[in-house]
């Protein structure tokens, strides 16, 4: 199925081009005032985008914003160097002058020529809905309400609900001097929920929510009650935990969410800016083995409806699946255009930016490592004495070194084949390509995060997505406070 690219483009224009007296004719007018000096290459990013949020706390709405940000990016590059300039007014004026202040890292004497701009055809993987047009206030508001009163009747020992909504809608339009123009429209809603549980002077917190590529008719009551459900039942855990262990030990890993690990461990130092530069510990080594038999990672931003996937890349770039490993062997690196260029390869359709303010660079969308054979439950009968991750918290990793520290926010001891006792204060410590030579055991239960992810590089934010089957790993260090 493919989507009707004239709706993408009339959307386009209705937000960013007419209402400025803008024309795709204007637009090639534009290159042309840049390619009067030499350049390579160079993009005009136009970005129009409204969003929300929403939070509720003891029954009271105590936040709420509205934003709407719209502006045009211009870049060119010229070999390894780029110019960038942005403007939040939209009009041929701002154009030519951010234009003109891109043509300082070239030479004179470029062809001046203004390219005929065409678009294409991409695959359909989310209805354009704008979440925030899709309930009425009244009802978001009734939304949250419905999931603090779901959080409080799961147990008792509920004595503090924080909820929150948020929502975007965002339409770009991407021009490149090599003639191709691209349009996406690109929903983006999510809700979660945070409760505090106290029990005998104790103290516990658990969260849990979820979200992706469409609107808020996604939140169902049966949505909302498995969200508190789940939030409930960390906050539960944590109250009895025994603190953990420390030590070298076997570690299992639960499917879904606990793949942020893979993400922050292993995908950054799989991004093409990193590896062409030889800053990442992945630098040269495409062909080598870097981790077990079995092991096959993939980037991929084309899976419907994914808080991470994009019809088009924010370089006009179709997504695609890519395979960075597989079956353990190096094979692929996450490429936008510049690092793709330099590097002499194509690009993968990984080039994100935050919005029209910011220069794109090399960024994952959805991340996942593909399943195995083995059934979870045999994965945990495997081990003798060791630790089960569930979920985990926040976590921190050093591209250079592949260096990483999480912490799990909710963990059990295995004991004998068996999960037992739940303990807390977990934090694993080791090295991205080490971990991934340590995988012994790949569940056949692939699961992907409920929509949660938000990822930083440089300073720029995007949604992401992450996933993975039941992982054992061997020889894991663990920091613990028992």
């Amino acid at each position: 199925m493919t989507i009707d690219q004239n709706s993408h483009f009339l959307t386009a224009e209705q937000h960013l081009l007419t209402p400025y007296n803008l024309s795709a004719p204007q637009l090639s007018g534009v290159f042309g005032e840049m390619f009067g000096h030499r350049l390579d290459a160079a993009d005009l990013y136009f970005q129009f985008a409204r969003s929300e949020a929403w939070s509720l706390e003891e029954g009271i709405v105590k936040s709420g914003s509205f934003n709407i940000e719209q502006g045009v990016g211009v870049r060119a590059v010229s070999g390894e160097k780029t110019a960038f300039a942005y403007s939040d007014e939209i009009s041929l004026p701002a154009l030519l002058g951010a234009a003109r202040a891109t043509r300082a890292i070239a030479a004179q004497g470029g062809s001046g020529r203004a390219p005929l701009l065409t678009g294409r055809g991409v695959p359909a993987l989310y209805v354009g809905t704008d979440p925030l047009a899709s309930l009425p206030d009244a009802e978001k508001v009734s939304l949250l309400e419905r999931l603090e009163q779901f959080a409080r009747a799961a147990d008792p020992r509920v004595t503090q609900v924080m909820a929150h909504i948020a929502g975007s809608w965002e339409t770009v339009l991407i021009a490149r001097s090599d003639g191709h123009l691209a349009a996406d429209v690109r929903p983006l809603s999510r809700v979660s929920v945070t409760v505090i549980l106290e029990a005998n002077g104790k103290r516990e917190q658990g969260s849990a929510g979820g979200g992706g590529r469409f609107d808020y008719g996604y939140f169902t009551d049966t949505v909302l009650k498995e969200y508190a459900r789940l939030a409930v039942h960390q906050a539960a855990i944590n109250l009895t935990a025994r603190p953990a262990p420390a030590g070298e030990m076997t570690v299992v890993l639960g499917n879904g969410w606990p793949g942020i690990l893979l993400h922050e461990a292993i995908g950054h130092g799989l991004e093409g800016d990193f590896n062409r530069k030889g800053s990442s510990a992945f630098s040269g080594r495409i062909g080598q083995r870097v981790a077990a038999k079995g092991v096959t990672v993939v980037d991929d931003g084309t899976i419907a409806d994914r808080r991470g996937s994009l019809s088009v890349d924010d370089e006009g770039n179709p997504t695609q699946r890519t395979v960075l490993i597989e079956d353990g062997i190096l094979v692929g690196y996450l490429q936008d255009t510049l690092n793709a260029r330099l590097m002499k390869v194509a690009p993968t359709g990984n080039g994100r930016r935050e919005s029209y303010a910011h220069m794109p660079l090399p960024r994952m969308t959805n991340t996942t490592m593909e399943a195995g054979n083995r059934d979870p439950r045999e994965i945990i009968a495997s081990v003798k004495k060791g630790l089960y991750a569930a979920n985990f918290g926040g976590g921190q990793v050093d591209i250079t070194s592949g260096k990483f520290v999480f912490s799990a926010a909710e963990a059990y001891l295995i004991e004998n084949g068996k999960i037992g006792a739940p303990v807390k204060g977990a934090t694993l410590i080791g090295n991205g390509p080490d971990v991934l030579k340590r995988v012994a055991m790949i569940g056949n239960d692939l699961a992907l995060d409920p929509g949660v992810g938000t990822c930083g590089k440089e300073g720029q934010s995007v949604p992401v997505g992450v996933g993975q089957p039941t992982l054992r790993i061997d020889g894991l260090t663990v920091g613990g406070t028992g």
